[in-house]
C-alpha cells in the first residue's frame, strides 16, 4: 500500500484508502463525484461488534455430538468500532458540506441513518442543498433484531436522498430490480410477469450470518440494498464514493455493476476486510490501494 498526500484524481483507476475521510475530502477537487452513499455510524453510544461462532471439539465441552464426542462452543469477537461521539453532528456535518461540494451538478447523496438521528439530518441536508432537492426518505425494513416489550421494536433504517439539481439528475428506473406486485391478478400478465418498480419502503433482508455474503465486520449491509441505489442513481464509469467503507459493500457491488469506486475507512480492520473481499488480482490491476497521510 503506498501513501499519498493526494489520494486520488477523477482519471486515476478505482482506489481504496486507508486514512481519515475528511482530510481526504478536503483534498478532493469540487464536482467530481457521480453518486456517493455512505452508512456513518449511527451514534447508538455502544461498541458495535460482530462475533465469530464456531463448535470445537473439546474434552471439556458440555455439549455432546456425533459419536458421543464432547463439543465446546466458541465466541471471539472479530471486528468492532465505537459508536458514540461526544458531538455526533460536530463529527459529520464538515464532512456532509464536502460531499456537496464534491458531488457533480447531476450528482446524487445517500444518507443511511436510523430514527436516532435522522430527522436532525433531514433538517441538515434541507438547509445545506436545499429543500426541494430532497428527492426522497427510503425506508428499508427486515424482520431481524430488537425484542423491545414495552414499545414497538426498531424494525428499520432511514435512507436521506438529496440530489445537487432537482432539474438534472440521474434516475434509472427501468435498471433497478422490480418486485413482484401484491396483488397481480389487478394487473396484465405483462405487468405481473415484469414486476412494479420498488417503492420508498424496501423489504429486505439484512445479511445472513451464515450466508455468502458475510466478512465478519459489524453493521455490515447487504449488497442488494447497494445494487438497487447504484443502479437507480449511477451509470456505468461514473464514480461512486462511500467515505465510510466498513466492510466495503459500496465498493464490491459499484465494481460489479461496472462503476469506479473511491472508498475511504481509518479502521485497519476495515481495510483489512476490504482485502480479502475485493482484492486486486480480479480487477486486473484497477483497484489501487492508498495510505493517506496529509
Amino acid at each position: 500500500m503506498k501513501s499519498s498526500s493526494k489520494p486520488w484524481t477523477p482519471d486515476g483507476p478505482s482506489t481504496v484508502v486507508f486514512g481519515d475521510n475528511f482530510g481526504v475530502l478536503k483534498s478532493m477537487p469540487d464536482a467530481c463525484i457521480d453518486l456517493i452513499y455512505i452508512d456513518p455510524p449511527f451514534n447508538t453510544g455502544k461498541v458495535q461488534k460482530r462475533q465469530a461462532i464456531k463448535t470445537v471439539r473439546s474434552a471439556e465441552g458440555g455439549r455432546v455430538g456425533f459419536k458421543g464426542q464432547n463439543y465446546a462452543t466458541v465466541k471471539g469477537i472479530v471486528t468492532s468500532y465505537n459508536d458514540d461521539f461526544v458531538d455526533y453532528w460536530a463529527f459529520l456535518e464538515p464532512r456532509l458540506e464536502e460531499a456537496w461540494r464534491i458531488l457533480k451538478p447531476n450528482g446524487t447523496l445517500y444518507l443511511h441513518l436510523d430514527f436516532r438521528e435522522v430527522h436532525y439530518a433531514k433538517v441538515l441536508l434541507d438547509a445545506l442543498f436545499g429543500r426541494e432537492c430532497f428527492l426522497n426518505e427510503i425506508i428499508w425494513a427486515y424482520d431481524y433484531g430488537a425484542r423491545a416489550k414495552k414499545k414497538w421494536p426498531a424494525k428499520h433504517d432511514n435512507i436521506l436522498v438529496y440530489v445537487k439539481d432537482p432539474e438534472n439528475y440521474t434516475f434509472n428506473n427501468e435498471a433497478v430490480d422490480r418486485e413482484p406486485y401484491m396483488a397481480p391478478g389487478l394487473v396484465t400478465p405483462e405487468k405481473a410477469e415484469k414486476g412494479k418498480l420498488p417503492t420508498d419502503v424496501w423489504w429486505h433482508t439484512i445479511v445472513s450470518p451464515t450466508g455468502k455474503e458475510k466478512t465478519g465486520y459489524a453493521t455490515q449491509k447487504p449488497e442488494g440494498i447497494l445494487r438497487r441505489v447504484i443502479h437507480a442513481s449511477s451509470n456505468e464509469g461514473d464514480w461512486v464514493m462511500d467515505f465510510f467503507a466498513g466492510s466495503g459493500t459500496t465498493a464490491a457491488v459499484a465494481h460489479k455493476l461496472g462503476r469506479k469506486f473511491l472508498t475511504i475507512d481509518q479502521n485497519p480492520e476495515a481495510i483489512e476486510v476490504i482485502q480479502k473481499r475485493i482484492g486486486d488480482g480480479d480487477l486486473n490491476g484497477s483497484v489501487e490501494y492508498v495510505s493517506f497521510k496529509p
